[in-house]
């Protein structure tokens, strides 16, 4: 069975998971919701579930009709067992799916920043080798409160959940590890006059950043994805 992957904004990409799926031999079934394709209404036929991020926020059901479906099957997916990986607002979905609480515009980073695990985050699986402190590249205004029966695995000093895990492999991630130096580079390019408005002096810091954080980065995120894919 394939992996489900739910895209809700364009010029998002799977990035550092989409290598660990192919590692893994494991197939996609995209659903670009934001072009009009339908939700599934069920978690049968598929082994995994990915939400990505978007520029919208995660109560945003009038300008994304889609999200309370997504926000549904999320909820039945976690509770069949079955993997779910949501980044960003995937990651905000995925709380509001299991009785999290969204705050808008209360929590704004970008660019590479310092991730910190807690003892839960060093313990588990989806970080394991992992030093304790490590850099990932963020771009958001939202977050989230730990959803109840949730773990909580990271934290930032703007964001106090960076990360949670539900049940055995359900991970709601705030910081986008799958995004490695080629998908951000992709954004600035997508996303160019946006981000001379919205991050003034970003495109003549960005190579100096990228080298002093990208390495790092980038190899977290691949391990993290690895280590997701291998829950499955």
């Amino acid at each position: 069975m394939s992996v489900l992957v739910v895209q809700n904004f364009e010029n998002t990409g799977l990035g550092l998971v989409g290598r660990a799926l192919e590692e893994a031999a494991r197939p996609v079934s995209l659903v670009a919701a934001h072009e009009g394709a339908t939700i599934p209404d069920t978690h049968d036929g598929h082994d995994a579930l990915i939400v990505l991020g978007g520029g919208q926020n995660a109560l945003d059901d009038v300008g994304s009709p889609w999200l309370p479906d997504l926000v549904a099957l999320m909820g039945a997916f976690a509770d069949a067992d079955k993997a779910v990986l949501g980044i960003c607002l995937g990651g905000q979905l995925l709380a509001r799916a299991l009785g999290g609480h969204n705050h808008i515009g209360t929590a704004s980073e970008f660019a590479w920043q310092r991730v910190d695990l807690t003892d839960e985050g060093c313990r588990d699986p989806l970080f394991a080798g992992l030093d304790a402190r490590f850099s990932a590249f963020q771009w958001h205004d939202d977050t989230f409160s730990l959803p109840p029966r949730a773990l909580h695995l990271a934290s930032s000093s703007t964001v106090p959940v960076q990360a949670f895990r539900y049940g055995r492999a359900a991970y709601g991630i705030q910081f986008h590890f799958e995004a490695d130096r080629e998908l951000v580079q992709h954004w600035n390019n997508a996303f160019a006059d946006y981000l001379a408005e919205a991050q003034p002096g970003w495109t003549e810091r960005h190579a100096r950043e990228a080298a002093i954080h990208g390495p790092g980065a980038d190899t977290a995120g691949l391990s993290i994805a690895r280590a997701w894919v291998g829950l499955i």
